[in-house]
């Protein structure tokens, strides 16, 4: 049976949660695999609209056992927050399960991310300040706490107490910051073990089990290719790997369970934060396209950035994920605008061209796009379910973005409901 990965091919909020939601629908196993509640995934499900930010889309259908993975780095008080917004709404977390592995956010994650980020002053790299990168950074010091120490006090309070007078240390005495009770917060997290605690098993073995079963299985991702810390646009990026490679190392199965790996983008670009945007719009098309389509953030409420589509950063996309087949979100955003673009290449500050991803922030920096020009559209396309349904101008917009970025398109979103979606 297929294990689907669902990968962002932008620098985010491409609408994966729409596409994650679709196959979700059809999946007995979902299964999230990195990043944080920095990241969310919006769900519109019959008319009801979710906002999904570490719980795996599949929540939603109570018969899918939802599984988070060890390359997850979890915050306890913000993750039973979500779990009782879903309850209160009929929604069931029973079929919830967390790896042992998972490493969790603690207070002073948040409070260094936010005290780091304005030591940075104008160098700031635009997070959301909710302590993931701080958390990743213990992951890899081996000073972290993880979900299994959640859920034994004993281990809970003598860790808190060692690395805790670490982080108080260097709160107060590198950035002059308030130091934390290190027993209040031993308490508070200790009854979020307690809550949690029913939720714990062993995540890489659920998910062998499944494929052993021949289930159909989806692994879902936060952020997207751009945001990699290896191969996006870095220092500008988040601190895990949203790479369909990453699912394998985040959720503890081997490549050879994977059968097919889609890409999500939109029609146009958006990315949130700072950083480089070659094909970025700072004009009235950009604050239409941001209006009409609702960019704005899903965690933080920020408004997105927006621009035309750049196949260079997708192209990019597909070779580093090894895409099967890519999904196209909000092309029905782009009517009324007039003449669309692709980017199809850059124009280096040398005058050389090129149609390849820089590897470094320095090369992208005063990198032109090169455009091809497309005739726009005015119809409404919301009800189109058949690529020959859409007008003559969309058609010829979809099949030159397969040329450009060597992936066939199989899905194409044209309204904001699950059920607003063309299948190829």
């Amino acid at each position: 049976m297929p294990a689907n990965i669902v990968v962002g091919t932008q620098w985010g909020d491409e609408g994966k949660g729409k596409i994650i939601d679709i196959l979700a629908s059809r999946a007995d196993v979902v299964v999230r695999s990195q990043g944080g509640n920095n990241a969310g995934h919006t769900v519109v499900n019959n008319g009801e609209v979710y906002k999904l930010h570490l719980v795996p889309s599949g929540i939603l259908y109570k018969n899918t056992l939802c599984l988070i993975g060890a390359g997850v780095v979890l915050d306890p008080k913000d993750f039973t927050g979500e779990l009782r917004e879903l309850e209160s709404r009929g929604i069931s977390t029973d079929n919830l399960k967390i790896d042992p592995r998972a490493q969790i956010v603690m207070p002073w994650h948040i409070a260094l991310d936010g005290l780091s980020e304005s030591f940075r002053g104008s160098k700031d790299i635009g997070t959301t300040k909710r302590g993931i990168g701080p958390a990743y950074c213990d992951k890899y010091e081996r000073c972290g706490i993880r979900m299994y120490d959640l859920v034994h006090p004993d281990i809970l309070a003598e860790k808190i107490q060692s690395t805790g007078t670490l982080k108080n240390k260097i709160i107060t005495e590198v950035y002059g910051g308030e130091p934390f009770d290190l027993d209040a917060v031993t308490k508070e997290y200790t009854e979020y073990g307690k809550i949690l605690a029913p939720h714990m098993d062993d995540v890489s073995v659920l998910t062998f089990n499944a494929h052993k079963e021949g289930k159909t299985i989806m692994f879902e991702g936060a952020q997207a290719t751009l945001l990699d810390i290896d191969f996006g646009t870095y220092p500008y990026v988040t601190s895990s790997h949203p790479l369909s490679a990453g699912v394998c190392v985040g959720t503890g199965v081997g490549p050879k369970v994977i059968t097919n790996i889609i890409g999500v983008a939109k029609a146009y670009t958006t990315r949130v934060g700072k950083g480089p945007f070659p094909t970025e719009l700072d004009d009235e098309i950009g604050d239409r396209i941001r209006n009409t389509g609702g960019e704005f953030g899903t965690t933080t409420g920020r408004p997105r950035r927006t621009g035309w589509f750049d196949a260079v950063i997708v192209r990019h996309s597909v070779r580093v994920n090894g895409l099967d087949s890519l999904a196209i979100n909000k092309l029905d955003t782009l009517a009324n605008i007039g003449t669309l673009k692709i980017c199809v290449a850059y124009k280096k500050p040398d005058g050389t061209v090129t149609e390849h991803f820089p590897p470094a922030l320095e090369e992208l920096d005063g990198c032109e796009p090169i455009y091809e020009e497309f005739e726009g559209f005015t119809e409404d396309i919301s009800d189109c379910r058949t690529f020959e349904e859409l007008p003559e101008s969309c058609q010829k917009y979809i099949l030159r973005l397969e040329e450009l970025v060597g992936c066939h398109v199989g899905m194409i979103g044209v309204g904001p409901d699950r059920t607003q979606v063309i299948e190829r």
